[in-house]
């Protein structure tokens, strides 16, 4: 197959581990081992005392598995298969679709919720929002519906933007996709990362039959080292056709990723409500930051998520902005081109305990910088 170069991961790839500081991240603070030691029941260290490195079920630990569904009102281990996030999306385009489909995806987004279906040479269409405010109109999805129309990709809490949608708005397009008798595909990797006013959506498994969730450990939990992702559907035929199309990637899974998952998902408070409170309390921060800074022409509150995309008022590029940036002040963040998406953007991250310290080395910067 042909596909083009994950321009995002290049980006980060070039910067990620130099930088000084990171302001775009999408992840939060990574806990130590200790940490997630800790705070496990005696059960689950006796997992990992006794954990032997070979090879493990290539559907995933089924004790894993149960782990995950605590989050679902599916309860049939069957319906769940573990991997890497990236690796799950990969699989899924490539299971669900051909060269005479056409899929619908959102955008901006990260790449390869676009670039694998290109690859796989299907007909694209973008679901894009409404840029003074984020908001995704469902109208505008109807309107992208065709005849071979096969799946729609989703991505709520919405990297980068940090919107979200009402259940409401999520039944309108469960509507849309079983008229036409559509898949959804739905990235849920942020999946309770809310602001404390908005109401939690429910995994698109749960509420559509032909509806795939994606989630996993790296946003969420924080632990985007141990590369532990999950699908759940009602499709058990899905299902079986991921496994099989898996055995030509990673086989089976990390050992000792996935006890250390089980501990993370038995224990969610323990995780969560730390990186939400940091999430809160950095965008409260920014929020005060942005309102004296000329250049920062508009910032919408993210509902959800730990990122959001905001508009700079230059008259460079974003990315000679962001290069630039790095290279005087070593600080790191990721412009709109790396979305594929027009107009003068880079995203913030608000899930590093740092970031009040990048932000006052941004100000310093931008004193300095002539604005347009």
């Amino acid at each position: 197959m042909n596909i083009n170069d994950f321009k995002l991961e290049r980006y980060f790839a070039k910067h990620e581990f130099s930088a000084k500081y990171l302001l775009s991240s999408s992840d939060c603070d990574g806990y130590e081992l200790s940490y997630i030691l800790e705070n496990a029941s005696e059960h689950e260290i006796k997992l990992w005392n006794e954990l032997k490195l070979g090879y493990t079920e290539s559907q995933g630990n089924p004790i894993l598995r149960e782990a995950i569904l605590q989050y679902y009102n599916i309860k049939n281990i069957e319906n769940v298969v573990v991997a890497t996030p990236g690796e799950l999306n990969f699989i899924s385009m490539n299971v669900l679709l051909n060269s005479k489909d056409h899929a619908i995806t959102i955008s901006p987004s990260y790449q390869s919720l676009s670039e694998v279906v290109k690859s796989i040479k299907c007909d694209l269409s973008y679901w894009k929002p409404n840029t003074n405010t984020w908001e995704f109109d469902t109208n505008d999805l109807e309107k992208l519906i065709q005849k071979n129309t096969k799946l729609i990709i989703l991505n709520f809490p919405h990297n980068p933007t940090g919107s979200y949608l009402t259940k409401s708005q999520l039944n309108e397009i469960v509507n849309i996709a079983k008229r036409s008798d559509i898949y959804i595909f739905s990235d849920e990797m942020y999946h309770k990362l809310i602001s404390e006013n908005t109401e939690e959506l429910p995994p698109i498994a749960d509420i559509y039959d032909k509806g795939i969730s994606l989630w996993g450990t790296s946003k969420t939990f924080g632990l985007g080292g141990l590369r532990t992702g999950w699908l759940v559907t009602k499709n058990l035929d899905f299902i079986d056709k991921v496994i099989a199309f898996k055995d030509y990637l990673s086989i089976c899974n990390s050992a000792p990723s996935e006890i250390l998952s089980i501990m993370a998902l038995n224990n969610i408070d323990k995780f969560l409500a730390p990186n939400l409170l940091k999430i809160r309390n950095n965008i409260h921060i920014f929020d005060q930051f942005v309102k004296s800074q000329k250049i920062i022409s508009s910032f919408t509150v993210p509902k959800a998520g730990s990122t959001c995309f905001v508009k700079l008022n230059i008259e460079q590029s974003s990315l000679e902005f962001s290069n630039n940036l790095v290279e005087k002040t070593g600080i790191m963040t990721v412009p709109s081109e790396m979305y594929a998406f027009e107009g003068k953007y880079i995203r913030v991250g608000f899930g590093r305990s740092n970031f009040p310290k990048v932000l006052h080395e941004l100000g310093v910067y931008l004193k300095n910088y002539e604005t347009y």
